[in-house]
């Protein structure tokens, strides 16, 4: 069969079938009559050979490799195959990405179509200080979505901060999105979580550090309560409260405590839980004296009482605090 007839009947161009043969890939066996190269019926068959594995991704010159060499794993070149396969989708899928967010900014001409696409590669960008400087440039010209998912991924302090910073005057979905990084594997994206929402104002955050207080992560719980009590939320005391006995930003809880512990409606209920932790167990000293520096800002008889029994402790750290905490409620500071 003539090149051009078997061009015709397996859909592979003339120009291919002399570029197979220049490789050496498929070389017509035979000749006709008048000196012509003729492809034989094993000659088509590997055409067709051909051209299935290079449906599969194979690069001709692995086609080869295939077809020749005795040697050849095909176990390894389907382990590429399905690497190399996964690069291009990954990188197709960060493209889709990049355009659908290109698309929801609504750029109005291409002048802020090259905005977007350069403020979209800076928050990418290794630089810390680049990165930083994109997020302070983003509000309102990038969609949340995207200050979300960075948030959630940024390591560096300085460049978290500032995309907490933009979240927080971005609106939108932003605490929705940033709500589903608190069920995330990695204990340092559920933290990026839970502080970029205490940052974000309004009923929808709060509602979801509320729902963040029963947290099985300890620091998103202490996160969550420090957020609430700076909101008011009397739900976040007995986190707060805990928070003191446990030595887990002690001294924050307790400068919340006692803010919260301003509102009569709550000092007296502050002070139940912080007595009740005394009484409740046997605590180390270092949480006693915790405790009554917890006790300190909370008004009331039982706060004071509570002071009392703790100014004779057997621990004297604990005592001597108590007693001096005390001396302040009284208002003398003279020197025992």
């Amino acid at each position: 069969m003539l090149i051009g007839e078997v061009a015709r009947r397996s859909g592979v161009s003339a120009r291919m079938l002399r570029h197979y043969d220049s490789l050496g890939l498929v070389r017509p066996s035979g000749r006709t009559g008048s000196g012509y190269r003729e492809y034989s019926g094993d000659d088509i068959r590997r055409i067709f050979h051909i051209e299935s594995l290079r449906s599969l991704g194979l690069s001709l010159r692995d086609v080869g490799r295939a077809l020749d060499d005795s040697g050849f794993e095909p176990s390894e070149l389907v382990d590429d195959l399905i690497r190399r396969t996964r690069e291009r989708i990954a990188d197709e899928t960060a493209l889709l990405t990049r355009l659908r967010r290109i698309g929801a900014a609504e750029p109005a001409d291409w002048e802020n179509v090259l905005q977007i696409v350069g403020l979209l590669q800076s928050l990418g960008s290794k630089s810390a200080g680049t990165r930083q400087r994109a997020a302070l440039s983003a509000v309102g010209e990038v969609p949340v979505e995207v200050l979300a998912e960075a948030a959630l991924r940024e390591a560096d302090p300085h460049v978290a901060g500032a995309l907490r910073w933009a979240l927080a005057r971005s609106g939108g979905d932003g605490p929705a999105l940033l709500a589903e990084g608190l069920d995330a594997t990695a204990a340092e994206v559920r933290t990026r979580a839970v502080r970029s929402l205490a940052e974000i104002p309004g009923d929808e955050a709060t509602a979801l550090l509320r729902d963040a207080l029963g947290h099985t992560d300890v620091v998103v719980r202490g996160y969550a309560a420090l957020a609430l009590g700076a909101r008011g939320v009397a739900d976040a005391v007995p986190t707060l409260v805990d928070m003191v006995v446990g030595e887990a930003d002690d001294v924050d809880a307790a400068d919340v405590l006692g803010t919260l512990a301003r509102r009569p409606a709550l000092a007296d209920r502050i002070a139940v839980l912080l007595v009740e932790r005394l009484e409740g167990g046997t605590l180390e000293a270092s949480a006693r004296r915790r405790l009554a520096q917890a006790l300190a800002d909370v008004p009331g008889e039982t706060a004071s009482a509570a002071l009392e029994g703790l100014s004779h402790d057997d621990d004297r750290a604990v005592a001597l605090t108590a007693a001096y905490v005390l001396r302040i409620r009284a208002g003398d500071l003279s020197t025992p």
